[in-house]
């Protein structure tokens, strides 16, 4: 939640500083380059493959034999995505043509931003470059990541996308200011702030490494087994856990063609990511090593329950806070961006994007889900094809309500959210059918869904009434009408959601809140 929170406040400072469809464009178009190679390279699939082999080979070999694999890994990483990051740096050009590809980002920066920069795409293709290095700041850090969550270890590295945050924001507001003063664009300043963020993910961890006995090596050997096991989990992984950015990609090449959209789109995927980290990625992190050593051990019955267990969190969490995005869009992105630069015709347009991303939120967390019980069992192909059909389906989508529809940026968030929808329905049809898995607890999970939707349609109704009449009453022209708005809304239908939940004896309600309450040591991994 602190991260999550801290994400938004750094999207905050950069309504406030920039103006929509000017250089903040080119930043949100610079930083999504590495930022989708750092879900096919780091936090997704690495991160992911690194976990369950790291787990077997502890299992089965001892911790000696998992830290050599750890120290593999790291090498590994310092070599190929130190190249990788080089190829970036020198082929910026390229990679920001191939990506941007519409005339919106030809056009000419205002004279008060240009700071020599003749167009957009030359401010973009500058940016890529100073920002490229972020890739193998945060490869590291999810390998550090991995090492510490397979031991069990998860408050230290779900803290380190704080620091990335607290880094990116501290360094790139004093950027911004001295930037100038060096003849170089304001957004230079955030760039450099997204590389000290970087850093700060990964040194935050550095020391609970030490305490779990993790000590560098000078190894490197591509023919090591479990390091073989790894990068055959990883090649087609990358694809896998890449799907949403690899799908972001595409709506990029879409929204390079209306000035605003790259922005709009922006910012109201990151308002998502609030809740998706929440739910999907906590649950996931917590999940896969429990998932993997029940395979590890051969305990299929305690791999469908904690699957399940997982499964019904997701939807618990996913289904109301998709209904309350929603129906509370408009609200809270006035009191979230509309300050500073960011005006209320871009509350209207960030809004309206948000509405069609919330509707997939519960299926951008399953997907987490289902993909984590592949990677258990060390079985990533049929989520590799699913990933591949659903890159061309977004494709496709896209088109369609853009080109044919003539939809706006809107049609690029209900793209997205279609597209992960139908994966989810597939994955979780192909991974119920192994032959090992039948009784997946879908009944419970389908059960779950019908409960929480209910629940969650009379919270919505709450929250919505309750945001329409004091919108009446105190009018949003002040940031503390606005916070008044949000506040009582949210509250409501948190007091609404629990009263239904019990009226539908939703037992998970009863133990999320005695988790929250009394959280277990987190050595302790049920």
């Amino acid at each position: 939640m602190a991260s999550r929170l801290l994400g938004l406040v750094r999207e905050m400072v950069l309504a406030y500083f920039f103006r929509t469809g000017g250089g903040l464009d080119a930043f949100y178009a610079a930083f999504r380059i590495p930022n989708l190679l750092r879900d096919m390279f780091a936090e997704g699939a690495l991160s992911k493959a690194f976990v369950s082999t790291f787990t077997d080979v502890g299992e089965k070999q001892g911790e000696q034999a998992g830290v050599r694999l750890s120290n593999l890994v790291v090498n590994a990483v310092l070599v190929v995505v130190g190249l990788a990051t080089l190829v970036g740096i020198f082929f910026s050009e390229e990679i920001a043509n191939l990506m941007l590809p519409g005339e919106g980002f030809d056009l000419a920066l205002p004279p008060d931003e240009a700071f020599g920069f003749a167009s957009k795409r030359e401010l973009t293709v500058f940016l890529t470059q100073v920002m490229f290095p972020f890739l193998l700041l945060v490869s590291l850090a999810a390998v550090a990541m991995g090492f510490l969550n397979a031991r069990g270890r998860f408050f230290v590295p779900a803290l380190s996308s704080m620091f990335f945050n607290l880094g990116s924001i501290g360094v790139g507001i004093a950027g911004y200011f001295v930037a100038p003063s060096l003849g170089q664009h304001p957004t230079v300043g955030m760039a450099v702030g997204v590389l000290a963020g970087g850093a700060l993910q990964l040194l935050w961890q550095v020391p609970a490494l030490r305490k779990e006995k993790y000590r560098y090596q000078h190894v490197l050997s591509f023919r090591d087994p479990g390091f073989i096991k790894v990068i055959r989990m990883f090649g087609p992984g990358a694809l896998v856990a890449a799907t949403v950015q690899v799908n972001v990609f595409i709506n990029s090449i879409f929204a390079s063609l209306g000035s605003g959209w790259m922005s709009w789109i922006s910012q109201s995927f990151r308002l998502l990511h609030l809740p998706i980290g929440l739910v999907g990625v906590a649950v996931s992190v917590a999940a896969l090593p429990a998932l993997s050593r029940a395979v590890a051990r051969g305990d299929l019955t305690g791999f469908r329950e904690t699957f399940s267990y997982a499964m019904r969190l997701v939807l618990f969490f996913s289904v109301p806070a998709s209904v309350g995005l929603v129906v509370l869009a408009e609200p809270v992105v006035r009191l979230i961006y509309e300050r500073g630069r960011f005006q209320p015709e871009d509350t209207l347009q960030v809004a309206a994007a948000l509405v069609f991303y919330a509707i997939g939120l519960t299926s951008y967390a399953a997907v987490k889900i289902v993909t984590d019980g592949f990677y258990a069992l060390q079985d990533i192909r049929a989520p590799l094809l699913v990933s591949i059909l659903s890159m061309i389906s977004n494709a496709a989508l896209n088109w369609f309500f853009i080109v044919v529809l003539g939809m706006d940026h809107r049609g690029l968030a209900l793209a997205t959210s279609c597209t992960m929808t139908v994966s989810l329905g597939v994955l979780w049809s192909l991974l119920r059918r192994k032959s090992r898995l039948t009784g997946l607890g879908g009944g419970a999970a389908l059960l779950m869904l019908v409960k929480m939707a209910a629940a969650s349609l009379v919270m919505g109704a709450a929250a919505f009434a309750t945001s329409q009449g004091l919108d009446r009453w105190l009018g949003h022209q002040t940031t503390l009408a606005q916070l008044t708005q949000v506040a009582a809304a949210i509250g409501l239908a948190l007091v609404v959601l629990f009263l239904a939940c019990k009226a539908l004896r939703v037992r998970e309600m009863d133990q999320a809140l005695r988790a929250l309450m009394g959280p277990r040591k987190e050595t302790e991994v049920s």
